[in-house]
């Protein structure tokens, strides 16, 4: 009975999110050019100099470059062009913008960016191939389980937010399909699991008020990329962009939140398993596996976001006026410390919370073996898990 309701829910979740329409907006336009974005090769580099960058003491590379279409109604064109963007070498792929001018019928060509599909498919494909190789039937597992959070997100979230339905409720809706679908389709439908997935909804929940309070106090608007504002201009200002902050917020501790649930809720089953303890001792000894575990997350989480920032550090140090205060109240900044700092009070507090739930679900279990083939599955499961 139990895996039949679940089932179910599982099913209305994936239908609601694949189905979930589409939204398309009618913009009006102050231009009326013509823009298409073509693929084109590097016949050969004509000239290639060094310019200085107007109002700077910089220099660029100017190229004058002959090229040839390789999509569009003008397929096999060779033409010639001016490149002062990224530099380009004989015979290499690349995008370039064509662009039609609605006044005078005038056409420009512009670099637009490299042709890396060939070789990011390929990463993609090595990936891909190690997951089955060194993670087996649990590894497609947990590949089936990236592609269904992906749909989610793509299907439900994406379109939900560009409709004008509130960012926060859609986050967290989102948030707790991809974390049922994905927690079952990896680990199987058992109490083991529904209690992990039980604590990581409980955690979303939590941790959603704690953001919403956060970002609301320390006054963020959302709009600390150049991201949001072209986004804003491009949506006539009908998205919610405090909201918007928050949702990303929400999206980015899922991963790691899901790792660590999944973590307690199988040390609960495994000191369970292991011999009659009192459940008092059980949730102890969990809690400890938790610490250590949270040792290594909230450092994980904090130095991923730096690295991700990196270069907007650098910036800042390498000459700014401003005071390290300054710096770090600057919204930039801030919106990535209440991001680090959020998803840190959510990892912890998912560990006391998914080992409590886990140790009252799980008690049945006390000095219960595993059967071989249960104990073969199980150990490939938990093994995928740490």
């Amino acid at each position: 009975m139990f895996k039949k309701v679940t089932f179910g829910i599982l099913l209305g979740a994936f239908v609601l999110g694949i189905f979930y329409p589409r939204v398309s907006f009618a913009q009006s336009k102050l231009l009326q050019d013509k823009q298409e974005v073509l693929k084109a090769k590097v016949v050969n580099v004509i000239s290639e100099k060094q310019e200085n960058i107007p109002g700077t003491e910089n220099t660029g590379i100017l190229q004058r470059i002959r090229i040839q279409l390789l999509s569009g109604d003008k397929k096999g064109t060779v033409l010639e062009m001016d490149n002062d963007y990224i530099s380009l070498k004989e015979g290499q792929i690349f995008y370039v913008v064509h662009t039609i001018r609605a006044d005078d019928g005038t056409e420009t060509y512009v670099v637009g960016d490299i042709y890396r599909l060939p070789w990011l498919l390929f990463f993609v494909g090595l990936f891909l191939v190690l997951v089955c190789i060194f993670g087996g039937i649990q590894g497609i597992r947990g590949i089936l389980s990236l592609i269904i959070s992906l749909l989610v997100i793509s299907f439900a979230l994406l379109p939900g937010v560009l409709h004008g339905f509130s960012p926060i409720i859609l986050t967290i809706g989102c948030a707790s399909a991809i974390i049922i679908l994905g927690s079952y389709i990896t680990h199987g439908f058992n109490k083991t699991t529904t209690s992990a997935v039980i604590g990581m909804i409980v955690t979303v929940i939590i941790t959603g008020f704690i953001a919403w309070f956060a970002v609301k106090m320390t006054s963020l608007s959302g709009f600390s990329s150049e991201e949001s504002v072209y986004l804003n201009f491009d949506t006539n200002g009908t998205i919610d962009f405090v909201g918007l902050l928050f949702g990303g917020i929400m999206i980015g501790l899922l991963g790691v939140l899901y790792d660590i649930a999944i973590g307690q809720a199988i040390s609960v089953e495994e000191l369970f398993r292991a011999g009659s303890l009192h459940k008092k001792t059980v949730y102890k000894r969990a809690i400890r596996i938790g610490r250590e575990h949270i040792g290594a997350l909230v450092n994980t989480l904090a130095i991923a976001y730096v690295g991700a920032s990196l270069p907007l550090l650098l910036l800042f140090y390498s000459g700014s006026y401003l005071t390290f205060e300054m710096i770090i109240n600057k919204e930039i900044f801030a919106t990535e410390i209440i991001r680090t700092l959020v998803g840190s009070i959510g990892l912890m507090l998912a560990v006391p919370i998914t080992t409590i739930i886990s140790v009252f679900m799980l008690e049945h279990l006390k000095g219960k073996a595993y059967g071989e083939d249960e104990l073969r599955s199980r150990t490939h499961s938990h093994t995928h898990s740490h």
